[in-house]
């Protein structure tokens, strides 16, 4: 892979397969849309399945802004098969290998970037995130936002405590993640996990978020909330977040939820492509491959 650092280069990676690529349109569309160093942007597009179509598609941000984008297709390049085999199996509503991309990131992105945001395709940004990127972490190797339903991950099902949590620590949710890449390639995750784990309490982890919070624990920088505002309903549209993050069943792309910002989403998606792709999910849905002309 050709170097893509550039002096001025703000380096953003996401992951998102064919199904998502709207909403992955829509986040990268946004941390344009509020910063004045829109061309210096650089995202890394770790993909499964991206068709031609949904590619030139997202060529529009490059169009509309000037930056710069840059694909891996993640099958093709087979760096999660055998280094995900002990891990979690994953359920039917999330893919894989996207989902255990974030440990692999420096494996994946040019050896010359040494600063790098990481940030799930269901977010929308309100603020500049190169402010976040210069951001000084010290010793730290990322720095991410608390995760507020941080309790639950820790122990489960009637607050039982995990032997590899502690309840009095903080957890941080890997949607928005600014990392020194240098520091964290120093880290194998998988074989810290597997190393601290039996292979029982491996499989009864959430993923890779659970793997970092478990590998970092308490190394890592705080970012303030309004950085990652999570599951936002209308009522925290007061709050003026930086970052808006749709996690849990509000998602602003589905007709009969009502999450924040729903209409500044629809809109930040363009009227063209929220259409088109409300059209291709009923097409999958239903099997009516008609609405997809």
């Amino acid at each position: 892979m050709a170097s893509t650092a550039g002096s001025g280069a703000i380096h953003v990676a996401l992951t998102f397969d064919d199904k998502y690529w709207a909403p992955a349109y829509t986040t990268m569309r946004s941390i344009c849309m509020v910063s004045r160093r829109a061309r210096d942007f650089v995202f890394h597009c770790m993909h499964v399945g991206l068709s031609d179509r949904h590619k030139a598609d997202l060529a529009a941000i490059t169009a509309e802004f000037g930056a710069t984008l840059v694909y891996y297709d993640l099958d093709a390049l087979g760096i999660l098969k055998d280094r995900i085999a002990k891990l979690p199996r994953v359920g039917m509503h999330i893919n894989t290998p996207i989902v255990y991309t974030r440990l692999f990131l420096t494996d994946i992105v040019p050896k010359d970037i040494e600063r790098l945001i990481f940030i799930d395709s269901d977010m929308m940004v309100r603020a500049d995130i190169a402010q976040i990127y210069e951001l000084d972490l010290g010793n730290y190797p990322f720095a991410a936002a608390s995760d507020p339903y941080r309790t639950g991950f820790q122990t489960g099902r009637d607050l039982k405590p995990k032997r590899y949590y502690s309840t009095t620590d903080l957890f941080f949710n890997a949607g928005l993640l600014v990392i020194d890449t240098r520091k964290m390639a120093a880290i194998d995750c998988v074989a810290t996990i597997t190393k601290m784990l039996s292979p029982e309490e491996v499989a009864g982890l959430y993923y890779d978020q659970d793997i970092l919070n478990i590998v970092f624990r308490n190394n890592w920088y705080v970012l303030d909330k309004l950085w990652n505002l999570q599951n936002p309903l209308p009522a925290h549209e007061v709050l003026d977040p930086y970052v808006v993050h749709y996690t849990g069943i509000h998602k602003p792309w589905l007709l009969f939820k009502k999450p924040a910002f729903k209409r500044m989403y629809r809109h930040m998606m363009t009227n063209a492509y929220y259409y088109r792709y409300l059209r291709e999910r009923l097409a999958r849905r239903f099997g009516l491959s008609g609405l997809l002309r």
